[in-house]
């Protein structure tokens, strides 16, 4: 039965046993819970019931034992780890004190230093999407993506209060000056590397100079695409600008393959001249000293030497000659030569009419009219002294 209820006796929750229905005594329930926690530590005895005055009080050890107690969990409280991910910022009342490295670290407990701890090894990621204006006054869709970390965690906690979004704009900025200050054919084709890497480097100064602590990882540019409505046409350009660079890759492979053998051509006719012109001065010299050499034999024997130039010219000059002499003293006039056989071969290949060997005539063939007198012979020879 609650002690309210009617009937209930009149007796209170405290146990007093009055029948006063009024408040309850603050004073003695402080007096009942001192002698509850004196009796659980063991400190002064009460010195009557409940009734007394007299109640046990706590000694002064026993309080420096709770006190040197609670000091101690207090302490242990700033006990704290930080990840290999993370760093940890404390703040002493608030305000920035330092940033510890990873493994067990202590600080001085809450209210006093508080620590927070932030990951410096997780990736974020956000997409960026427009329509811009090139240089040469063309529209191109632009779509990249951009990842960054937390560099400094001091900068990213205290300097910069939305340290993404400062981000988001600075990636927005920079894309557009870099956009506009590039051509249309050349962020379609080649240059998407080169922006991209142009847009991280710009977007990073801007961070460091906001000190939002991000560090900017990567650039990701996809493809640009011009229009819709102008797509086809920017595929037709596309198409005739690959035609062009595959018909110069062809030409230039055409001229690799022939200016070689053109080099070679040239350099066999250089040496063909340079051949050439060793072989005349050797045949120059070498009839300049054939020359030499007759003037000192025509110097010591003129008649001699005289007689033997003017016989050498005439068979030089003669011997292509068709007529045919015989020179024979009491020879047979009946005798068969096959002439058409003894022209007709070279010399030293003649045959007679019966396919034997004919004999050698040289000495008594000519192609010149000779008399077998001596008279005729001492013409001539008068005729080559002049």
């Amino acid at each position: 039965m609650a002690w309210n209820e009617p009937g209930g006796g009149g007796k209170d929750p405290w146990g007093s046993g009055s029948n006063n229905a009024g408040p309850p005594d603050l004073d003695e329930i402080v007096r009942k819970l001192q002698e509850r926690i004196s009796g659980l530590l063991g400190g002064g005895k009460g010195g009557g019931g409940a009734g007394g005055s007299g109640g046990g009080e706590i000694s002064k050890r026993t309080v420096g034992i709770i006190v040197a107690v609670l000091l101690v969990g207090w302490l242990f409280t700033g006990i704290y780890i930080v990840d290999p991910a993370e760093r940890g910022v404390v703040m002493r009342f608030g305000a920035y004190a330092k940033t510890t490295e990873p493994g067990p670290h202590w600080h001085i407990p809450y209210p006093i230093e508080t620590v927070q701890l932030v990951n410096v090894d997780e990736i974020s990621s956000f997409s960026h999407k427009a329509a811009m204006l090139t240089k040469d006054e063309n529209i191109v869709d632009v779509e990249l993506t951009v990842q960054s970390r937390i560099q400094d965690a001091a900068n990213y906690l205290f300097q910069d209060q939305t340290p993404e979004k400062t981000l988001r704009d600075a990636t927005e900025t920079v894309v557009r000056k870099t956009i506009g200050g590039s051509k249309l054919d050349f962020i379609l084709t080649e240059g998407r590397s080169a922006i991209a890497a142009t847009i991280q480097e710009r977007v990073q100064n801007l961070m460091d100079i906001y000190k939002t602590g991000l560090l900017v990882t990567s650039v990701n540019m996809q493809p640009a695409k011009p229009p819709e409505p102008v797509k086809e046409a920017f595929d037709d350009a596309i198409k005739a600008r690959e035609d062009k660079e595959r018909l110069e890759n062809q030409a230039e492979a055409y001229a690799n393959e022939i200016l070689p053998q053109a080099r070679g051509e040239a350099a066999r006719v250089e040496a063909d001249a340079k051949a050439y012109r060793d072989r005349v001065i050797a045949e120059a010299e070498g009839q300049t000293s054939r020359f030499s050499a007759v003037l000192a034999q025509y110097q010591k024997a003129p008649e001699v030497t005289r007689e033997r130039l003017y016989l050498e010219t005439l068979e030089r000059v003669l011997g292509s000659n068709s007529t045919v002499l015989l020179d024979v003293p009491g020879g047979d006039s009946l005798m068969y030569l096959p002439l058409d056989q003894l022209i007709g071969k070279p010399k030293g290949a003649q045959t007679s009419g019966d396919g034997s060997a004919a004999p050698d005539l040289s000495r008594n063939t000519t192609a010149s009219t000779r008399t077998p007198d001596l008279r005729s012979r001492d013409t001539a020879r008068e005729r080559g002294s002049r």
